[in-house]
């Protein structure tokens, strides 16, 4: 049975934030459930695991998780919390003694090859945009609005009867960016901010109260927010929608439809 572990659930920045003594980094520094590694999760089937995003906290990640290697990736989009860790990874490929796979977009490979073009000696970058399948999951990806800060990729995940979609990074998306998420069995879901103020035009993640009105469009059964900033803090109560949970790092979700 393959299961979704959340490897990293937080922003771009990270909590806690190196110069903020808020109540979420201030909990993120002492009991931990605030404490959010760069957003990333893997599929891990028993004995192997795919992983989506491979951003700057990775290695980290790897060795809370138990890993010492990683073969397959899917990227995103290139933006650094996304890609940071690429070249530790490009590393241990190198002393692991084996090319790795990663898997993105064709627009997105060229700019991961500009920022770190020495990746191309350990890791191959392989398009996907016309679906591929790992581990029996039929993977499709679509462009996805990320306001301000231009584009990025969303993941339809389709094995047996069980559909899921890993899209950490949007806002405002019309029909036609939603249609692929219409009726999945899990919606992972980037939301910076339970309510962000700031003018939309300068933003570039969904706010909880703008995903509620998501999720009434496209229907999940079940709903996890994650690309959390420390504006969300786990000691607080919010008002969710029912079938919604906030991501923990280190949480695990079957992918499968459990019988009642």
């Amino acid at each position: 049975m393959d299961t979704l572990v959340f490897a990293g659930t937080g922003d771009a920045m990270g909590v806690p934030r190196v110069y903020c003594d808020c109540d979420t980094c201030t909990e993120a520094r002492t009991s931990g459930r605030n404490n959010r590694l760069r957003s990333s999760v893997l599929i891990d089937n028993g004995s192997n695991f795919l992983m989506i995003d491979c951003g700057p906290d990775w290695r980290r990640q790897m060795e809370l998780l138990g890993h010492r290697g990683m073969r397959r990736l899917l990227v995103t989009h290139a933006h650094f919390d996304h890609i940071g860790g690429l070249p530790e990874w490009a590393d241990s490929c190198r002393w692991m003694g084996y090319r790795g796979e990663l898997y993105a977009p064709a627009e997105v490979i060229p700019v991961i090859q500009r920022q770190y073009p020495w990746l191309a000696g350990h890791i191959d970058m392989i398009p996907c945009d016309d679906g591929i399948t790992l581990d029996g999951w039929r993977i499709s990806t679509w462009r996805v609005n990320h306001g301000k800060n231009g584009y990025s990729y969303a993941y339809r995940l389709e094995k047996e009867d069980y559909v899921w979609v890993y899209c950490p990074d949007s806002i405002s998306l019309g029909p036609d960016e939603t249609k692929p998420m219409h009726g999945a069995d899990l919606l992972v879901l980037g939301t910076s901010f339970y309510y962000e103020a700031a003018e939309l035009s300068t933003r570039s993640v969904y706010d909880m109260t703008e995903a509620a009105e998501l999720l009434n469009i496209v229907q999940p059964r079940r709903a996890v927010y994650t690309h959390m900033s420390h504006d969300v803090n786990l000691e607080k109560e919010y008002i969710l929608p029912e079938k919604v949970t906030l991501a923990i790092t280190g949480m695990r979700l079957p992918l499968y439809r459990e019988k009642p």
